[in-house]
């Protein structure tokens, strides 16, 4: 389907490291680059560097006294526990700033490929920090990648984007920024604020005009119960909301073998949404996609599988879920990081569901939150929230 992809990238990227106890490893990105290339995926894509995001561009999004004091912590690698920084989540380092501008001079970059036309699909993999607040740094992000894109775009005139977040954890700073805003609809997807943090996501925060829509799956919902409302929601009111520009950041925390949450996706039930949100970005937004990563702590069974998974669909040439992964890349991570590295791109799972359209269970915790969130927004669109 893609006309042209491009793959935003600099090795500076890696330089967003939080420390070697910290879950957010860089070595998941450099691992993700180094699985793609190895697999021939950076053969279909154009890769493009780009630059720091500017004070005026970060303003756009972040209270200017809060990026001045992300440059204070950066210079001096002291604490500045009001901005959030210093904390076990978000700990001080030096180069914080700079590191934290590339990534979302990334996802500028991404989203300046697609307004201008030089790119169908953009993505920056080492993006998706969409914790971030306007004026303080939250759940790993300092400087809020997504959102920057999203309000660089409006910038530029876009009247109506959609974002659809699939990490396993609610994206909050991005739905904080545009809760009041009806040009942007949000749509999340992750696992019940009962259980995990950031402790936001509930149906009823509806936003303007029911433009923030959340979907908060009980603990260890598995493949079929994650597609089964993904299809639930998201198309049909991307199909209704018809932005002229889509925007995803795709956490493959959802993954079982994730350290720090609880749903239970496989790599192929992680792989068929990306396909889902390819399709309709295809269908509802003229194929006009800006693409980001995002959370996932698993940082070679997992993210480079899936992240490689993406880069793929994006360029329109997915990889055989059965493909082996190749024999350098498996001694670069044991060089790397000691482990073993996973021999295939699958988990062998086959990602069928129910759609809820056959009907709807009002014992299954899935189908109930799949409808909280249908009567919460779906009205306001004028969709049918039954089935």
């Amino acid at each position: 389907m893609s006309r042209s992809a491009r793959v935003i990238w600099d090795d500076a990227l890696t330089s967003y490291n939080f420390g070697p106890s910290h879950p957010l490893a860089p070595v998941r990105v450099e691992l993700t680059m180094a699985l793609a290339r190895d697999l021939g995926v950076l053969d279909k894509v154009e890769l493009a560097g780009c630059e720091p995001a500017t004070d005026d561009e970060l303003a756009m999004v972040h209270e200017r006294h809060y990026i001045e004091a992300v440059k204070r912590v950066s210079a001096s690698g002291l604490p500045d526990l009001d901005a959030g920084l210093g904390t076990p989540d978000n700990p001080a380092f030096k180069g914080v700033h700079e590191a934290s501008a590339l990534i979302a001079g990334a996802s500028l970059a991404a989203a300046r490929s697609v307004w201008e036309g030089t790119a169908e699909h953009a993505l920056n993999v080492a993006g998706g920090l969409h914790h971030a607040m306007p004026a303080l740094a939250s759940g790993f992000c300092v400087y809020n990648d997504p959102a920057l894109a999203i309000a660089w775009l409006l910038a530029q005139g876009v009247s109506r984007i959609a974002y659809v977040d699939v990490d396993v954890h609610h994206g909050d700073g991005v739905q904080t920024v545009f809760y009041d805003d009806p040009r942007v609809l949000t749509i999340s997807l992750h696992e019940s604020p009962r259980t995990l943090f950031p402790g936001t996501g509930f149906p009823e925060e509806t936003g303007a005009e029911g433009t923030s829509v959340n979907v908060a799956l009980p603990a260890g919902t598995g493949d079929s119960g994650w597609l089964r409302a993904f299809h639930a929601v998201v198309p049909p009111l991307l199909h209704e909301f018809r932005a002229e520009i889509l925007v995803t950041q795709h956490g493959c925390d959802s993954h079982a073998l994730d350290p720090l949450a609880n749903l239970m996706l496989s790599i192929d039930g992680q792989r068929a949404a990306y396909a889902a949100l390819h399709r309709l970005a295809h269908e509802t937004a003229g194929g006009r996609w800006v693409v980001t990563g995002g959370g996932g702590y698993e940082l070679v069974q997992v993210v480079p599988r899936a992240w490689t998974h993406l880069i793929a669909e994006v360029a329109g040439h997915p990889i055989d879920p059965a493909t082996p992964t190749g024999q350098d890349w498996r001694r670069f991570v044991r060089e790397r990081t000691g482990e073993t590295p996973p021999l295939t791109m699958t988990d062998g799972r086959n990602p069928e569901f129910r759609h809820l359209s056959g009907g709807y269970d009002p014992a299954d915790p899935i189908d109930r939150a799949v409808m909280a969130t249908r009567h919460a927004v779906f009205p306001l669109h004028g969709l049918d929230p039954m089935p």
